[in-house]
């Protein structure tokens, strides 16, 4: 896309980034410098890239990719290297414009079934294009997730996916806001190639956060177009009618993505969605239930105070998870860290979720470093710091939550505790 273009949309992006943006004023530090991942000599138009895989079921995968010309939707699988060799599956291809931008060839393929606990190998599209490798998530505990939000593309960013790429994830949640593309499309691109390293091998799993609306009046009326045509979730496998919402099960672990973007209230169908689906849980199955949104329900930051995405969604919506007995709440919005005691209406509660902020993956917008005084019975810890979290399920009945602050490029261990399920207490038994 030539320059003027980008300029073009750039301006158009601030003016109604200004309108669309119901963020609460307050000082941040400056954010480090951020980054633009340009395509690779190495690869042709035909070439695979932004490669990311996500889970479809207990034992299939997507593979998700872009050409920036027309090559086959298929790719060619097997647990040894010289996947041209394996097994070959075909899929779908589409593409979107989004005001003077014209996206690349978007493939997906589902492959499978897979073998739990396994490395496979696989190219996607053409034999010439490069190989890749994932392991799919262990069939039954131990489990670990990587848990960040709010990621973005900047040098504090690079340094938080540093981290995550030496833990061991098998699984990793995003709780929205990916990019920060903020209608500049080509910075989707940015994005897709910047996470490829880690995305193309562990299952990414992704909700919507505000920075992925991208609706604009008159110009662009239509929300999350180029969240849902670049990172699709199998929302259909769980009956669900949208890509805002869904759930995926995985060892043992029942985990339910919401949308805080998405019509929410009592009566909608996101509302009747959950219902159902909290109502089909078998805690016997999986006796883990965690819940993962954008906009948290409890908060004591100054930082996204009073917004409906917040207040709305938990006066509609806390109770089904309350009698679903959720262990574990976690969202993104807030640029800073902050862990709440097992919580219900303002009140600590033993048989309520844990609520976790873990917005500060490492956003352009920087730190929201100030919080309301004095600290909230309820609110356990809090730090303005970038980083990420580690879920490991251990077994049905325990989970050790781990966050990493990111200090001086290290990964250092700052808020540690341990988690017990609420289908093991007794006491929470209905």
């Amino acid at each position: 896309m030539a320059v003027e273009g980008l300029a073009v949309l750039l301006a158009i992006a601030l003016t109604f980034a200004g309108v669309f943006d119901c963020s609460s004023a307050y000082e941040r530090p400056p954010a480090r410098r951020s980054l633009f991942v340009p395509l690779s000599d190495d690869l042709d138009s035909t070439s695979s890239q932004q490669v990311h895989i996500s889970m479809v079921g207990e034992d299939k995968m997507r593979i998700s990719w872009i050409t920036d010309d027309p090559t086959p939707a298929t790719v060619r699988y097997g647990t040894s290297g010289a996947a041209a060799n394996g097994i070959s599956a075909n899929g779908s291809t589409s593409s979107y414009k989004y005001l003077l931008y014209k996206s690349g060839q978007l493939h997906n393929v589902v492959i499978g079934p897979l073998k739990p606990n396994t490395v496979y190998y696989y190219r996607c599209g053409l034999d010439s294009s490069p190989e890749f490798s994932f392991k799919t998530p262990p069939a039954q505990f131990p489990i670990k997730f990587a848990v960040i939000g709010d990621l973005g593309q900047t040098e504090w960013t690079r340094s938080t996916l540093q981290h995550i790429s030496k833990s061991n994830y098998d699984v990793l949640l995003l709780p929205g806001d990916l990019s920060y593309a903020d209608y500049l499309q080509p910075l989707w691109d940015s994005f897709g190639r910047l996470v490829e390293p880690l995305a193309s091998q562990r299952p990414w799993m992704v909700t919507q956060g505000n920075h992925e609306v991208e609706k604009i009046p008159l110009l662009h009326s239509t929300p999350f177009t180029s969240y849902n045509a670049r990172w699709p979730m199998p929302f259909e496998e769980s009956s669900s009618n949208s890509n805002s919402y869904y759930s995926f099960e995985v060892a043992g672990v029942h985990i339910t993505m919401l949308g805080s973007y998405t019509d929410f209230g009592v009566g909608s169908e996101q509302y009747g969605w959950l219902q159902s689906d909290l109502g089909k849980v078998n805690r016997t199955k999986t006796p883990w239930l965690v819940v993962l949104l954008h906009a948290p329900w409890y908060n004591s930051n100054t930082a996204h105070q009073g917004e409906t995405e917040s207040i709305d969604m938990k006066a509609a919506m806390e109770g089904l998870l309350y009698g679903s007995r959720v262990d574990a709440v976690f969202a993104g919005h807030v640029h800073a860290y902050e862990r709440f005691t097992r919580v219900y209406k303002e009140q600590a509660d033993d048989c309520g979720p844990v609520h976790i902020t873990i917005g500060d993956g490492g956003n352009r917008e920087g730190l929201a470093s100030k919080y309301i005084s004095p600290q909230p019975k309820i609110s356990v810890f809090r730090e303005a710091s970038f980083g990420h979290g580690i879920l490991e399920v251990v077994n049905a009945t325990h989970a050790k939550w781990m966050w990493h602050r990111n200090q001086n490029d290290e990964a250092v261990a700052s808020d540690t505790f341990w988690l017990q399920s609420l289908a093991a207490n007794p006491a929470c038994k209905e």
